[in-house]
């Protein structure tokens, strides 16, 4: 019987800008990597108000001009269901991380699904303050700050897996 792929997940708040990069990010180091079968990868967002669009132009361009493609990627939303699917849930701030437990149904006590929720710095080597940046109000520095932050957290994260 084939190992079933190690299922992740990536989210923000309207799965537009961060987590649709580091998806986009992750899948294209995974394919360098020769490791396609090993990973399931997918993105969401804890609000509804983009589901079915894709990711934010600006992140579109940012992640192009860094060899990353995001063009077939399309918003949904975090479901209950997403604890029981993924083996790790990535949030990309705080708050993303405490929606998607209020959204799992997770109370004070975290069950072993629960804890596969976490913070997506916590596998970046330099994680400042645990979180990512949300780059929508902002510059295009904005933009290539996250990426610079998605783009070693997510190097870090698959030289973790793979061991």
């Amino acid at each position: 019987m084939k190992n079933q792929p190690y299922r992740i997940v990536f989210v923000c708040l309207g799965n537009i800008c961060r987590s649709p990069l580091a998806e986009g990010v992750f899948r294209h180091l995974v394919k360098e990597a020769g490791l396609e079968e090993r990973f399931e990868i997918a993105s969401a967002g804890t609000g509804g108000w983009h589901v079915g669009e894709p990711p934010d132009r600006r992140m579109t361009r940012t992640a192009a001009k860094n060899g990353v493609d995001l063009s077939k990627q399309r918003a949904q939303q975090f479901k209950a269901h997403f604890l029981d699917r993924y083996d790790l849930i990535l949030g990309m701030d705080r708050s993303n991380v405490d929606n998607m437990l209020m959204i799992a149904g997770a109370g004070d006590e975290l069950d072993a699904d629960a804890q596969k929720v976490r913070l997506f710095r916590d596998f970046d080597p330099s994680p400042g303050n645990g979180e990512v940046p949300d780059p929508y109000y902002g510059d295009q520095q904005g933009f290539d700050e996250v990426y610079a932050m998605v783009n070693r957290t997510c190097k870090n994260l698959l030289e973790q897996l793979r061991d």
